[in-house]
C-alpha cells in the first residue's frame, strides 16, 4: 500500500512539474521558436486602456486594475518586434486610453523606432474625441505610417485648454477659512482654496506649460503628417473637423471601419498571425530581460512616508519612502548592479519622505553606484527632490518639473460645526502651542511665526539642494524656483534637467555607464523585487477571517513551491517591504 501510495506521489509531482514547467517555457518564451514558425505577424496594439508605469503586487489592485499595460512592456515588445524578421505590421487601435503626454512622448518615439526598423505602423480609431478634444489621442497616432478613421469619426484637434477649480466661494458659504502660505508666488496649488481665479503668476506658469505643450505638438504632426508647421497650426485654429474634411486636410489616409482595416492588412501580409503585443512579448525573449543587470527602482504617486502602495478604489499610486529607500540600498548592496535606473512620475508629497529618499541615492553615489533619473509625466516638487542625486537626469519634453518651493495651511472649521451643523467644540491643552494643527483655532501670532520659519527652512533647503545636485548658483536657482512648474523642455534650457529623451534613451544611457555595449543583451532588475504570488497571498499582518482563508490557501499549496521556484530560476534580489503608516506635513 505504502508502495503505492509513493508511486501516485511521485507521479502527481510529475504530472505538477510538466504543467507549471510548460507554462513557465510558454510564458518565458523558450517554445516561441516551435509556436510561431516562420509564419509572418501582424501585431495587434489596443490603447483603450490605461498605460501605466509600474504594476502594484497587491491582489486586490490587480483584480480592479484589469489587464492594463504598462509603458515599459509596451516599448519591450516594440524593440522586440522590430528585431523580429517575422513581424511585417502593426496595427494599434487608438480609443481612450489615459496617457500623460510624456507618456505618450515615450512611446511616439518607440512606434518611431519600429517603424525604422523597415516595419509598417498603422494607427485606427473609431473617432479622435466625440463631442470632446481627442488632440492627445490624435498626436499619438501621427507616429504611425498611416491613420484610419472610421467613417462616422472626427477628430477633435482644437488646442490646449486648462480649467482649474477653485473653491475660495464654497468655502465662504461653508464659513470655512483657509489659513496658511507658500513659498513662493508660483506654488499656486494653495490658490484653489484661496482665490475664486488665477492669480497673475499662476496665469504665467499655466500660459508657459500650454505654449510648449503647444508647440511639441505642432512639430510632432507637422512631422508626422508631413506638413508645413504653419499649415498644422492653421489647421488647429479650424479644428475640430469632421472624418470626411480630415482626410481631404491630410490629417487622416482613409475612412475604414475596424473589419476594413483587418482586410487590408491580411492583404498586406499573406498568411500573417494576428497577435497580441502582448501576448507576443511573453512568448518572445523580453530585450530587457536577458543579460547583464541594470536596476530599476519605481517612484510612482505622491510621495509619503512609509510603504509604497496602490490605492484600487481611488487608482492613485503612493510612492514610500520606505519601500523605496529599501529598494535603493538593496540595488547597492548587490555586486552585479553598477547603474540605478531611477523612473519617476511623481507631484510631490511629503518633504521629509522626499529628503529621505535622495539620500539614499546620494549614498548610492557615494558608493560607486550610477544614478540614472528617467522621468515620466510628473517629476515636480518632493518628485523633483528625489531626482536631484543623479549622474543624468533625463525627461521627455512634455514632463512637468519643478515646482520648487513648498506650501502648508489648514481650513479652519469652527464657524461651519456651530453655525451650519449646530456642533461645538471646547478644549484643554498643556502648553500654548498645543493647537497650532487644530483645525477649529487660527494661528496665534507666536506660532503664525514657527509656522513660517518652518516654511522659510524647507524651501532653504530644497533650493540648496537643487543649486549642489545641478551645479547651479544659489541666485539662479531662487529666480528659477519660487514654486513654478516647467515643461521638460523649458527644464532643460534652465539647467533643470541634464536632457531631453525617453525612456529607451535612458536605458541606453544606464547601459553605456554600466559597459554594457548598445547592441548587447542587458537585464532590467526590478527592487524591490515582485512578491511572489504566495508572499501576495500570504502577508505577515495581523490574522482576520480574510487573512485565515488566505494562509490557509497558502499552506494547502505550500508543497509546490519548491518545484515552482526551481522551475522559474529567477534572480530574487533582496527588497524589503517595510509597512508603517503615511503621514504627510506638506506638499513640496
Amino acid at each position: 500500500m505504502n508502495k503505492r501510495k509513493t508511486v501516485r506521489n511521485i507521479v502527481a509531482i510529475l504530472i505538477l512539474v510538466l504543467i507549471f514547467g510548460g507554462g513557465y517555457l510558454l510564458v518565458s518564451g523558450k517554445w516561441h521558436g516551435l509556436m510561431e514558425g516562420n509564419q509572418p505577424i501582424i501585431l495587434e496594439l489596443d490603447l483603450d486602456k490605461r498605460v501605466v508605469e509600474d504594476a502594484s503586487d497587491n491582489p486586490l489592485a490587480q483584480l480592479t486594475a484589469g489587464d492594463r499595460p504598462k509603458i515599459q512592456d509596451l516599448i519591450a515588445g516594440l524593440e522586440a518586434a522590430g528585431r523580429d524578421d517575422r513581424v511585417k505590421l502593426l496595427i494599434a487601435r487608438i480609443g481612450n486610453g489615459s496617457m500623460g503626454l510624456a507618456q505618450r512622448q515615450d512611446l511616439r518615439e518607440a512606434i518611431i523606432k519600429f517603424r525604422n526598423s523597415g516595419k509598417k505602423a498603422y494607427a485606427f480609431s473609431e473617432t479622435f474625441g466625440e463631442f470632446t478634444y481627442g488632440g492627445a489621442n490624435y498626436y499619438l497616432a501621427t507616429a504611425f505610417d498611416q491613420i484610419f478613421l472610421q467613417p462616422s469619426g472626427d477628430i477633435g484637434l482644437t488646442g490646449f485648454r486648462v480649467e482649474p477649480m477653485f473653491f475660495r466661494g464654497a468655502l465662504d458659504k461653508l464659513e470655512i477659512v483657509p489659513h496658511g502660505g507658500q513659498r513662493y508666488e508660483y506654488k499656486n496649488a494653495l490658490d484653489v482654496f484661496t482665490e475664486k481665479q488665477m492669480t497673475a503668476p499662476f496665469r504665467e506658469a499655466i500660459d508657459a506649460l500650454l505654449k510648449s505643450f503647444h508647440q511639441q505638438f505642432v512639430k510632432a504632426i507637422a512631422e508626422g503628417r508631413k506638413l508645413p508647421p504653419e499649415q498644422v497650426q492653421q489647421l488647429i485654429e479650424g479644428g475640430p473637423y469632421l472624418g470626411t474634411e480630415a482626410v481631404k486636410l491630410g490629417l487622416a489616409d482613409r475612412l475604414l471601419y475596424r473589419d476594413e482595416v483587418y482586410q487590408q492588412a491580411e492583404s498586406e501580409v499573406k498568411n500573417g498571425k494576428l497577435l497580441y503585443l502582448e501576448s507576443y512579448l511573453k512568448r518572445r525573449t523580453n530585450p530587457f530581460n536577458k543579460g547583464k543587470p541594470i536596476a530599476i527602482v519605481y517612484g510612482v504617486g505622491g510621495v509619503q512616508r512609509g510603504e509604497s502602495k496602490h490605492n484600487p478604489f481611488t487608482d492613485d499610486d503612493v510612492m514610500g519612502s520606505d519601500t523605496v529607500c529599501e529598494a535603493i540600498r538593496a540595488a547597492t548592496d548587490d555586486k552585479k548592479i553598477k547603474v540605478i535606473l531611477f523612473r519617476v512620475d511623481s507631484p510631490g508629497g511629503s518633504y521629509v519622505a522626499s529628503d529621505a529618499i535622495l539620500r539614499e541615492l546620494a549614498r548610492a553615489r557615494a558608493r560607486g553606484k550610477k544614478v540614472v533619473i528617467s522621468m515620466g509625466n510628473l517629476a515636480a516638487s518632493g518628485g523633483y527632490i528625489v531626482s536631484l542625486a543623479a549622474d543624468r537626469v533625463i525627461a521627455e519634453p512634455a514632463t512637468i518639473t519643478g515646482s520648487i518651493g513648498v506650501l502648508a495651511f489648514k481650513l479652519l472649521t469652527r464657524d461651519f460645526w456651530a453655525n451650519k451643523l449646530g456642533i461645538t467644540y471646547d478644549s484643554a491643552q498643556t502648553s500654548r502651542n498645543a493647537d497650532l494643527f487644530s483645525s477649529l483655532q487660527d494661528y496665534s501670532p507666536e506660532e503664525w511665526a514657527k509656522f513660517n520659519a518652518w516654511l522659510d527652512r524647507i524651501y532653504q533647503e530644497f533650493t540648496d539642494k537643487v543649486a549642489v545636485g545641478r551645479k547651479l548658483p544659489k541666485e539662479r536657482v531662487l529666480e528659477i524656483a519660487k514654486g513654478r512648474v516647467w515643461s521638460g523642455e523649458d527644464a532643460k534650457r534652465l539647467g533643470l534637467v541634464d536632457e531631453l529623451g525617453s525612456f529607451q534613451r535612458a536605458v541606453a544611457v544606464a547601459k553605456e555607464m554600466s559597459g554594457i555595449g548598445a547592441d548587447e543583451n542587458f537585464k532590467l532588475m526590478r527592487y524591490p523585487r515582485p512578491k511572489s504570488i504566495f508572499e501576495m497571498l500570504g502577508g505577515k499582518k495581523s490574522e482576520n477571517s480574510k487573512d485565515v482563508l488566505i494562509r490557509s490557501l497558502v499552506e494547502t499549496l505550500a508543497p509546490l513551491r519548491p518545484a515552482i521556484r526551481a522551475l522559474s530560476k529567477m534572480e530574487e534580489p533582496a527588497g524589503a517591504n517595510v509597512v508603517s503608516l503615511p503621514d504627510t506635513e506638506f506638499e513640496e
